[in-house]
């Protein structure tokens, strides 16, 4: 039997004196699943996501995180978070490999030196995404889909079991979103990690993703990618 990585049971959430944002929620994700979460803004996705990863507390309902109530996770370096807005601009004077190498904080600590171990898994981070010429480059000198590319190796940099990226393709182009598509199928089948894609534009990993999960102040659809037509229609998305 496959774990749920994620778990959430009649999860109910609003922000106070305002309206419900979601309503008796009930979401799962096993193990090794790739999983795209899509609605339009405001419906709830990005909190579904804060209260699986624990950052949220539910009105009512309960949130696990392998196995475990998400706020009280004890094993938060198993997750690897991509938020929707890094609070690192692309301004800060910090090269591809000093951003990689802050994604190893989980596994060896603030303080600890890194070690042999550490430097290997920050250059094999950064092979992964394609930027291994580019360790040196300061931020501010890549482009939208390159400094993505970069973000997701200082996730994959701690080594994590759960990949979350919340609208990792927002401000990037129609290229760079396909390239990063790709690069997460690879991650996918390589590394078998769990990765919740969280967009309200999936056209790109539509043949990538198992599910698609629609969210509107809750769960509206849940199932293979193709079959949301009927659902909902997303003016960005073009089917073949």
């Amino acid at each position: 039997m496959s774990l749920n990585v994620v778990e959430l049971s009649g999860v109910s959430y609003a922000y106070p004196s305002g309206p419900l944002v979601l309503s008796d929620v009930d979401f799962s994700v096993e193990a090794g699943e790739f999983v795209a979460i899509a609605g339009p803004n405001g419906g709830g996705k990005t909190t579904l996501l804060r209260i699986a990863l624990g950052i949220e507390r539910p009105a009512s309902g309960r949130a696990r995180l392998f196995g475990e109530p998400a706020r009280n996770c004890s094993h938060r370096e198993r997750v690897a978070y991509l938020a929707q807005r890094p609070q690192l601009t692309v301004d800060a004077p910090v090269t591809v490999r000093e951003l990689v190498a802050a994604g190893r904080v989980p596994r060896r600590g603030l303080w600890r030196p890194l070690h042999a171990g550490d430097r290997s898994a920050i250059a094999d981070a950064i092979e992964k995404v394609g930027l291994s010429e580019r360790t040196g480059t300061p931020l501010a000198r890549l482009s939208g889909g390159q400094r993505q590319r970069a973000l997701i190796a200082k996730a994959l940099a701690g080594e994590p079991e759960l990949l979350v990226l919340d609208e990792p393709t927002a401000g990037v182009d129609t290229d760079a979103q396909e390239s990063l598509a790709l690069l997460l199928e690879q991650l996918h089948k390589e590394l078998g990690v769990t990765i919740l894609f969280v967009s309200h534009e999936f056209g790109a990993v539509e043949h990538f993703v198992e599910r698609l999960v629609l969210v509107r102040g809750g769960i509206v659809f849940d199932g293979e990618p193709m079959a949301l037509a009927a659902h909902w229609h997303d003016p960005s998305h073009v089917h073949s």
